[in-house]
């Protein structure tokens, strides 16, 4: 079973130094997104807080976090971005996919559109 990536821009609201867009890994498992520390600050992202995060290895690491526009498919949003180590594949999280209404189909690990935005 393949991997699902997307085009994912990223924004700061602060002092903004223009748009972190790369193809950002889909994980259904992680609950904010995650891109190298380096690219967000280049685009003027701030660190606003930290937060201990459980990894898919089972380890617990401490983090910290920034706010941030996130755009894609069409769609725009806002959320967390983790400051993560230089080199690592930035994630786009499940909290980004569901507050659009973009969720992903596990049989065929594409993302799809809800026909409307769960409000129940």
């Amino acid at each position: 079973m393949g991997l699902t990536h997307v085009t994912v821009a990223l924004k700061g609201f602060a002092a903004s130094n223009g748009t972190y867009e790369a193809d950002f890994l889909v994980d259904r498992g992680a609950t904010d997104c995650f891109a190298s520390a380096g690219e967000l600050k280049k685009i003027g992202v701030r660190e606003v807080g930290r937060t201990a995060y459980e990894l898919a290895n089972g380890r617990v690491e401490e983090y910290s976090f920034g706010l941030v526009e996130i755009a894609f498919m069409g769609e725009i949003t806002a959320g967390r971005v983790i400051f993560g180590p230089e080199g690592v594949e930035p994630i786009l999280g499940v909290t980004a996919l569901e507050s659009v209404g973009i969720t992903i189909d596990p049989a065929s690990r594409t993302l799809k559109r809800l026909p409307a935005i769960p409000l129940k």
